[in-house]
């Protein structure tokens, strides 16, 4: 039985025997010119830019021990980083990532974490290429990622015009129903559940994005909504909504809304979480893309069928 296994703590090993365990046979990318082990790792920066991105998880506060294992939280670290990247239109390709946690947290859950990071990298070619281990109350995983744009200009939240199509690729409302079944005890729906503790992020779509001509994108983190209202602030326009188009959103959570007593469109429009990609688009969408809106002229808004939402706002880091 390895020393992992057999439940040897942080503090009983140390933290650079933690770290020489969580960093051996690991694959770097191509970019990667020194990974881990140095005083710094060493990247290239393929066009001459990097998009860099930075997001923390505390423990209590954006995941549950009880709910998520520690590979879960891996892997949503990196997922919920990756998405800012794609929301640039770019392809993520290295992190760094700082990690606190109690003493007393085992050498197998660290390394169930670490595992679940490099699970999620994996899927798009990146690496992670250094990073901190600190004690803390807690447990916080701290991500930094570095992004490639491929020569391509950014796609900021500033670009929509009106007349655009408003679209997105993926499943708007699973994080928030899984969320509330989570929360109340149910044990059914388990793909919802199951979104909530690790999103979906639809990678290579945000370079996909771009080669579309979109002119804004971001990713669906704080809730369809209020992220559409970044967008529109940003690009002085108002967001329309189609309920139509969102029906089958919502006709996909009814059950389990039903069973919680919830509000499958309140998660479709409110819910957050879900890192899909939305944007606005001046001609032709990606496949895979469904319009969902249209931008229009006017002060900035997001509206439902040209109508207030009323329901739930979005995620707020700072909220109760």
């Amino acid at each position: 039985m390895s020393s992992a296994e057999s439940g040897e703590t942080l503090a009983e090993l140390g933290e650079f025997a933690v770290i020489g365990r969580l960093t051996a046979r690991r694959t770097q990318p191509a970019e990667v010119v020194v990974g881990p082990g140095d005083d710094a790792a060493l990247v290239s920066v393929p066009d001459g830019r990097a998009v860099v991105s930075t997001d923390m998880l505390v423990e209590g506060r954006h995941f549950r021990r009880d709910w998520s294992t520690p590979h879960d939280v891996g892997r949503k670290a990196i997922a919920q980083n990756a998405a800012d990247i794609e929301a640039m239109g770019g392809r993520a390709y290295a992190f760094v990532v700082g990690f606190g946690a109690p003493v007393d947290t085992t050498a197998a859950d660290a390394q169930q974490l670490s595992d679940g990071m490099w699970s999620e990298v994996t899927r798009f070619g990146a690496g992670i290429v250094g990073g901190d281990l600190v004690a803390a109350p807690q447990w916080v995983i701290s991500v930094t990622v570095l992004g490639d744009l491929g020569g391509r200009p950014p796609i900021l939240l500033s670009g929509a015009q009106p007349g655009d199509t408003v679209a997105v690729v993926g499943d708007l409302g699973w994080s928030g129903a899984g969320y509330a079944l989570w929360h109340t005890g149910i044990h059914e729906f388990d793909e919802l559940r199951r979104r909530h503790l690790v999103p979906r992020v639809r990678y290579g779509q945000g370079a996909a994005a771009a080669a579309a001509g979109a002119t804004s994108l971001t990713d669906v983190s704080d809730g369809l909504v209020a992220d559409l209202g970044h967008i529109a602030a940003a690009s002085g326009v108002a967001v329309d909504l189609s309920t139509a188009a969102l029906e089958a959103d919502v006709a996909t959570l009814t059950p389990a809304a039903a069973m919680v007593g919830g509000d499958a469109r309140s998660w479709v429009l409110g819910g957050g979480e879900d890192h899909v990609l939305v944007g606005t688009f001046g001609g032709a969408l990606p496949d895979g893309w469904r319009a969902i809106g249209t931008v229009l002229p006017g002060a900035p808004r997001v509206t439902l069928d040209g109508a207030s939402w009323d329901g739930v706002g979005g995620w707020e880091s700072f909220g109760q």
